[in-house]
């Protein structure tokens, strides 16, 4: 018997096809979604997604609700990763399964599911290189309607495989030149000249600025590993990439950063969830304004 494969990071549209045909253990996730119109990534949902996909919300699914138990802070809180969990079993997440997760948004919003998977211990979890465009261009099939209800998963909790770093921990090391902050919000916010979400526009003292579009090529997927390791490499400039805490806005677009170092083939490095939203919800805090 053929062994199962595994994919930890991308995955084409072509190897999805291939892995449906094999029958291995898989689920697939649509995380579509508008931060401007939060109930648009569900009607994309209902209007066409990969056969068999379960959709997974941004705010009800993979953020804490108001009043929960949160793990982080922001605009978009970490639910507990108990709370991860129960939701995942609900769904018919199984311990044995390949998750592949995807959005029509440029990674902007599946990279959360993928870091969360890998947060709670499940490796086998890989990002659909293109998203809904790139398996539509590959003759995938679609569905439409709503999603079917599934059969409870067996999903069980590991040791987490990613790093999680609170609003605290960044503070405290802020001048200790042990860590790197990486922001992943367009120029035009990092530099405090727009603020079209928060109370407070700038940055982190010290961040560096790499918008998460910048690792996505004009055909939609991940730019090839060798021009990413190049791009993180100049932004550095001499840094050691295991010392980067990725950020953005509320932790949600920093993730495909994180996503592409691994596929350049950095070490796992670390994410502040928090982000900008939770730094400067306190005004003790320093925030910088400029390039």
């Amino acid at each position: 018997m053929s062994r199962a494969l595994s994919f930890p990071l991308l995955i084409s549209a072509a190897q999805l096809q291939a892995l449906q045909a094999s029958g291995q253990p898989l689920m697939v996730f649509d995380c579509s979604f508008d931060l401007a119109q939060p109930g648009a990534g569900l009607e994309q949902y209902r209007e066409a997604h990969i056969p068999g996909a379960v959709y997974a919300h941004l705010d009800r699914d993979l953020s804490a609700a108001p009043g929960d138990a949160a793990a982080s802070g922001g605009r978009h809180p970490l639910p507990s990763r108990e709370a991860f969990a129960v939701w995942l079993r609900s769904v018919g997440f199984r311990s044995d399964m390949q998750a592949v997760v995807y959005d029509r948004q440029g990674v902007n919003y599946c990279g959360r599911l993928w870091w969360m998977l890998k947060w709670a211990g499940h490796d086998a979890v890989a990002v659909l290189d293109g998203g809904l465009q790139a398996w539509q261009a590959a003759g995938g099939a679609l569905a439409g309607g709503a999603p079917e209800q599934a059969q409870p998963g067996d999903f069980a909790l590991k040791a987490p495989l990613r790093t999680l770093v609170t609003v605290e921990e960044v503070a405290r090391r802020l001048d200790s030149g042990t860590q790197t902050i990486v922001d992943a919000r367009g120029p035009a916010r990092f530099r405090g000249e727009v603020e079209p979400i928060d109370p407070v526009a700038g940055h982190i003292p010290g961040a560096l600025n790499r918008p998460f579009t910048d690792n996505i090529a004009v055909d939609g997927r991940f730019k090839p590993a060798a021009l990413l390791r190049a791009e993180f490499n100049a932004l550095l400039a001499g840094r050691d990439p295991i010392s980067v805490v990725h950020q953005c806005g509320s932790g949600v677009s920093a993730v495909p950063n994180l996503l592409a170092m691994e596929v350049a083939g950095f070490a796992p490095t670390a994410l502040f969830a928090g982000s900008w939203s939770q730094w400067c919800s306190d005004a003790s805090r320093p925030c910088v304004q400029g390039a």
